[in-house]
Protein backbone atom coordinates (compact mmCIF):
# COMPACT_ATOMS: atom_id res chain seq x y z
CA UNK A 1 0.00 0.00 0.00
CA UNK A 2 1.41 3.33 -1.07
CA UNK A 3 1.48 5.70 1.99
CA UNK A 4 -0.39 8.64 1.24
CA UNK A 5 1.45 12.37 1.43
CA UNK A 6 0.89 14.32 4.50
CA UNK A 7 -0.93 17.27 4.13
CA UNK A 8 0.34 21.07 4.81
CA UNK A 9 -1.69 21.13 8.12
CA UNK A 10 -0.44 17.95 9.31
CA UNK A 11 3.38 18.44 8.68
CA UNK A 12 3.06 21.20 10.79
CA UNK A 13 2.31 19.70 13.33
CA UNK A 14 4.99 17.28 12.76
CA UNK A 15 7.10 20.21 12.95
CA UNK A 16 5.73 21.30 16.05
CA UNK A 17 6.18 17.91 17.67
CA UNK A 18 9.29 17.48 16.64
CA UNK A 19 10.39 21.40 18.34
CA UNK A 20 8.72 20.47 21.68
CA UNK A 21 10.47 17.07 21.46
CA UNK A 22 14.11 18.68 20.67
CA UNK A 23 13.35 21.60 23.74
CA UNK A 24 12.47 19.07 26.07
CA UNK A 25 15.47 16.49 25.05
CA UNK A 26 18.13 19.29 25.19
CA UNK A 27 16.63 20.27 28.67
CA UNK A 28 16.94 16.32 29.67
CA UNK A 29 19.69 14.24 29.44
CA UNK A 30 19.65 10.90 28.41
CA UNK A 31 15.92 11.45 27.26
CA UNK A 32 15.84 9.04 23.33
CA UNK A 33 13.49 8.10 21.20
CA UNK A 34 13.13 4.60 22.15
CA UNK A 35 12.69 6.12 25.85
CA UNK A 36 9.97 8.62 24.43
CA UNK A 37 8.36 5.80 22.79
CA UNK A 38 8.74 3.39 25.79
CA UNK A 39 7.34 6.19 28.50
CA UNK A 40 4.53 7.11 25.82
CA UNK A 41 3.26 4.03 25.21
CA UNK A 42 3.75 3.61 21.99
CA UNK A 43 5.91 0.97 20.80
CA UNK A 44 9.42 1.47 19.14
CA UNK A 45 11.50 4.58 18.47
CA UNK A 46 10.59 3.77 14.68
CA UNK A 47 7.05 4.66 15.36
CA UNK A 48 7.68 7.75 17.29
CA UNK A 49 10.37 8.94 14.65
CA UNK A 50 7.94 8.68 12.09
CA UNK A 51 5.49 11.13 13.93
CA UNK A 52 8.57 13.68 14.34
CA UNK A 53 9.51 13.74 10.63
CA UNK A 54 6.11 13.68 9.24
CA UNK A 55 5.72 10.30 7.45
CA UNK A 56 2.70 9.13 9.16
CA UNK A 57 0.12 11.57 10.57
CA UNK A 58 -0.60 12.50 14.64
CA UNK A 59 -3.42 10.35 15.79
CA UNK A 60 -5.12 11.72 19.20
CA UNK A 61 -4.18 9.08 21.30
CA UNK A 62 -0.56 9.78 20.05
CA UNK A 63 -0.51 13.29 20.72
CA UNK A 64 -2.20 13.20 24.20
CA UNK A 65 0.69 10.55 25.12
CA UNK A 66 3.28 12.43 24.24
CA UNK A 67 2.47 15.29 24.99
CA UNK A 68 2.11 14.43 28.71
CA UNK A 69 5.64 12.35 28.71
CA UNK A 70 7.42 15.88 27.06
CA UNK A 71 5.14 18.23 28.98
CA UNK A 72 4.02 20.04 25.80
CA UNK A 73 0.72 21.60 25.25
CA UNK A 74 -1.40 19.36 22.32
CA UNK A 75 -3.21 22.14 21.53
CA UNK A 76 -0.64 24.12 20.60
CA UNK A 77 0.91 21.06 18.50
CA UNK A 78 -2.48 20.06 16.66
CA UNK A 79 -5.42 22.11 16.77
CA UNK A 80 -7.20 19.91 14.94
CA UNK A 81 -6.87 16.95 17.07
CA UNK A 82 -7.94 18.30 19.54
CA UNK A 83 -11.61 19.40 18.48
CA UNK A 84 -12.54 15.91 18.84
CA UNK A 85 -12.56 17.15 22.81
CA UNK A 86 -15.76 18.57 22.42
CA UNK A 87 -17.49 15.25 22.80
CA UNK A 88 -16.68 11.95 24.06
CA UNK A 89 -15.42 10.35 26.82
CA UNK A 90 -13.45 11.87 30.18
CA UNK A 91 -9.60 11.02 28.97
CA UNK A 92 -8.51 12.17 32.93
CA UNK A 93 -6.51 9.59 34.34
CA UNK A 94 -7.03 7.25 31.48
CA UNK A 95 -3.76 8.98 30.22
CA UNK A 96 -2.85 10.31 33.39
CA UNK A 97 -3.80 14.16 32.88
CA UNK A 98 -3.99 16.89 35.30
CA UNK A 99 -7.24 17.25 36.20
CA UNK A 100 -9.18 19.93 34.39
CA UNK A 101 -7.40 18.89 31.17
CA UNK A 102 -8.62 18.10 28.09
CA UNK A 103 -12.14 17.02 29.41
CA UNK A 104 -13.65 15.28 26.25
CA UNK A 105 -12.64 12.97 23.78
CA UNK A 106 -13.83 10.48 21.04
CA UNK A 107 -13.20 6.91 20.92
CA UNK A 108 -9.56 5.86 20.02
CA UNK A 109 -8.50 5.64 16.39
CA UNK A 110 -9.14 2.52 14.72
CA UNK A 111 -5.76 0.27 14.25
CA UNK A 112 -3.65 1.95 11.27
CA UNK A 113 -3.79 -0.80 8.70
CA UNK A 114 -0.29 -0.11 7.34
CA UNK A 115 1.03 -0.98 10.67
CA UNK A 116 1.23 -4.55 12.50
CA UNK A 117 1.63 -4.84 16.05
CA UNK A 118 4.31 -7.50 17.45
CA UNK A 119 4.23 -8.07 21.06
CA UNK A 120 7.45 -7.24 22.94
CA UNK A 121 8.31 -10.42 25.29
CA UNK A 122 10.19 -12.03 27.61
CA UNK A 123 11.33 -15.89 27.10
CA UNK A 124 10.66 -18.19 29.56
CA UNK A 125 13.42 -21.38 29.19
CA UNK A 126 13.88 -24.95 30.49
CA UNK A 127 16.96 -26.73 29.38
CA UNK A 128 16.58 -30.26 27.72
CA UNK A 129 12.76 -29.53 26.86
CA UNK A 130 11.30 -28.54 23.10
CA UNK A 131 9.11 -25.75 23.43
CA UNK A 132 9.60 -22.25 25.14
CA UNK A 133 7.51 -19.85 27.19
CA UNK A 134 6.91 -15.92 27.04
CA UNK A 135 5.77 -13.24 29.08
CA UNK A 136 5.06 -9.47 28.39
CA UNK A 137 8.52 -7.57 28.33
CA UNK A 138 7.80 -5.31 31.50
CA UNK A 139 10.56 -2.47 31.37
CA UNK A 140 10.27 -1.50 27.38
CA UNK A 141 6.62 -1.43 26.78
CA UNK A 142 4.35 -3.92 25.23
CA UNK A 143 4.26 -3.88 21.75
CA UNK A 144 6.13 -2.56 18.78
CA UNK A 145 5.16 -2.04 14.93
CA UNK A 146 5.99 -2.91 11.40
CA UNK A 147 4.74 -2.35 8.30
CA UNK A 148 2.12 -5.00 7.08
CA UNK A 149 3.86 -4.73 3.48
CA UNK A 150 6.38 -5.29 5.01
CA UNK A 151 5.20 -8.59 6.82
CA UNK A 152 3.75 -9.58 3.21
CA UNK A 153 6.73 -9.27 1.38
CA UNK A 154 8.29 -11.61 3.05
CA UNK A 155 5.64 -14.07 3.82
CA UNK A 156 5.41 -14.19 7.85
CA UNK A 157 2.55 -14.88 9.67
CA UNK A 158 2.18 -11.84 12.43
CA UNK A 159 1.51 -14.67 15.01
CA UNK A 160 4.76 -16.28 14.81
CA UNK A 161 6.93 -12.63 15.05
CA UNK A 162 7.65 -11.92 18.55
CA UNK A 163 9.83 -9.13 19.57
CA UNK A 164 13.13 -9.08 22.63
CA UNK A 165 15.71 -6.75 23.77
CA UNK A 166 19.23 -7.90 23.32
CA UNK A 167 21.11 -8.53 25.90
CA UNK A 168 24.50 -8.06 26.63
CA UNK A 169 27.99 -7.35 24.24
CA UNK A 170 27.94 -10.95 22.80
CA UNK A 171 27.09 -9.51 19.50
CA UNK A 172 28.70 -6.40 18.77
CA UNK A 173 28.95 -4.56 16.58
CA UNK A 174 26.37 -6.74 14.82
CA UNK A 175 23.97 -5.79 18.24
CA UNK A 176 24.05 -3.81 21.03
CA UNK A 177 22.41 -3.84 24.12
CA UNK A 178 19.43 -2.34 24.52
CA UNK A 179 18.61 -3.31 20.93
CA UNK A 180 15.17 -5.07 19.88
CA UNK A 181 15.02 -7.66 17.74
CA UNK A 182 12.01 -9.47 15.71
CA UNK A 183 12.00 -13.11 15.93
CA UNK A 184 10.10 -15.07 13.14
CA UNK A 185 9.58 -18.13 15.30
CA UNK A 186 8.45 -20.27 12.53
CA UNK A 187 11.51 -20.34 11.02
CA UNK A 188 13.95 -23.09 13.13
CA UNK A 189 15.64 -24.50 10.27
CA UNK A 190 19.36 -23.97 11.28
CA UNK A 191 21.35 -22.17 8.29
CA UNK A 192 25.28 -21.44 8.42
CA UNK A 193 25.48 -17.60 8.94
CA UNK A 194 22.26 -16.91 10.06
CA UNK A 195 21.62 -15.41 13.55
CA UNK A 196 18.47 -16.74 15.84
CA UNK A 197 17.35 -16.32 19.31
CA UNK A 198 18.25 -20.11 21.00
CA UNK A 199 17.76 -21.49 24.02
CA UNK A 200 20.99 -22.75 25.05
CA UNK A 201 21.16 -25.02 28.33
CA UNK A 202 17.73 -23.13 29.83
CA UNK A 203 19.02 -19.33 28.63
CA UNK A 204 18.08 -17.35 26.47
CA UNK A 205 20.76 -16.03 23.66
CA UNK A 206 21.02 -14.17 20.23
CA UNK A 207 23.77 -16.08 18.49
CA UNK A 208 25.13 -16.95 15.00
CA UNK A 209 24.98 -20.67 13.67
CA UNK A 210 28.15 -21.95 12.21
CA UNK A 211 29.13 -25.18 10.72
CA UNK A 212 32.29 -27.16 11.30
CA UNK A 213 33.76 -30.26 11.71
CA UNK A 214 30.10 -31.82 11.15
CA UNK A 215 28.96 -29.47 14.19
CA UNK A 216 26.90 -26.53 14.70
CA UNK A 217 28.60 -23.97 16.88
CA UNK A 218 27.10 -21.04 18.64
CA UNK A 219 29.34 -17.94 17.73
CA UNK A 220 29.69 -14.65 18.61
CA UNK A 221 30.09 -11.39 16.80
CA UNK A 222 32.52 -9.91 19.65
CA UNK A 223 36.00 -10.08 18.65
CA UNK A 224 37.13 -10.58 21.88
CA UNK A 225 36.46 -14.43 20.98
CA UNK A 226 38.73 -15.37 24.46
CA UNK A 227 35.75 -13.96 26.68
CA UNK A 228 33.12 -14.69 23.74
CA UNK A 229 34.48 -18.29 22.36
CA UNK A 230 32.51 -20.38 20.18
CA UNK A 231 29.80 -23.03 22.08
CA UNK A 232 28.52 -26.57 20.50
CA UNK A 233 25.34 -26.04 20.06
CA UNK A 234 23.72 -30.05 20.98
CA UNK A 235 19.59 -30.25 19.78
CA UNK A 236 19.60 -32.34 23.23
CA UNK A 237 20.22 -29.75 25.49
CA UNK A 238 19.86 -26.45 23.22
CA UNK A 239 17.20 -25.36 20.75
CA UNK A 240 16.04 -22.79 18.14
CA UNK A 241 13.76 -20.87 18.94
CA UNK A 242 13.39 -18.29 16.14
CA UNK A 243 15.58 -16.39 13.27
CA UNK A 244 15.98 -13.07 14.04
CA UNK A 245 14.49 -11.31 10.82
CA UNK A 246 14.69 -7.50 11.71
CA UNK A 247 16.03 -5.20 14.51
CA UNK A 248 16.07 -1.32 15.94
CA UNK A 249 18.90 -0.06 17.10
CA UNK A 250 20.17 3.34 18.20
CA UNK A 251 23.86 2.91 17.02
CA UNK A 252 24.99 3.77 13.70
Amino acid sequence: MKRRDLTAEELGEAERLKAAWESYRAANDGATQTWLAAEAGLGTQGAVSQYLRGVIPLNLQALLAICKVIDAQPEVISPRLMKVLERGETVVGLLGLRPGSYMRVEGADQEDPRLTVIPKVRLRLTAGLSGFEVEPEPYDGSSTTVPTDWIHRHGYHRDKLIAITVRGESMEPTFYEGDLVIINTADTKPVAGAVYAVNYEGEPAIKRLARDAGRWWLVSDNADQRKYYRQSFEGDTSQIIGRVVKRETEHF
